[in-house]
């Protein structure tokens, strides 16, 4: 791979500048437009720039395969086990206004953990996805 000065310098300057934005994506998307899925398409490709201009192999080392498969498992159970919590709570499954003393607390707590779970398994699916495809062909 052919290192280009100019490329990894803008790069390491808007990578902290992309995950920032994929955080406020993540966490202002009960209050406007954005989520989860949003978020996690941008924290994804943060990573997938990193990658294309470092390596796959360096990228690898930041984030090992083994731990996106945990992450997009952790994710789902964020998402399933909000709406267990609230069976178990006394409610429907996903009904967020039992999980906390007011209905309106509740929503607020359900639709942030609901997001977060949506946002991690989709970045982890995507970057899943994308080391699949990079890395085809590699011995």
């Amino acid at each position: 791979m052919k290192h280009n000065l100019i490329l990894r310098v803008v790069s390491k300057i808007l990578i902290p500048l992309i995950i920032l934005f994929g955080l406020y994506v993540q966490f202002h998307g009960d209050f406007g437009p954005g989520g989860g899925f949003q978020a996690g398409v941008i924290f994804s490709s943060a990573f997938i720039l990193y990658s294309l201009v470092f390596g796959l192999d360096t990228a690898e080392k930041i984030i090992p395969p083994p731990v996106l498969k945990v992450l997009a498992s952790l994710g789902v159970l964020l998402y399933a086990g909000t709406g267990v919590a609230s069976l178990l709570l006394g409610g429907n499954y996903l009904d967020y206004s039992v999980l906390a003393k007011t209905p309106l607390a509740g929503q607020h707590i359900g639709i942030i953990v609901i997001e977060l779970g949506v946002g991690i398994t989709v970045a982890a699916v995507m970057l899943i996805i994308f080391f699949a495809f990079a890395g085809r062909g590699r011995t």
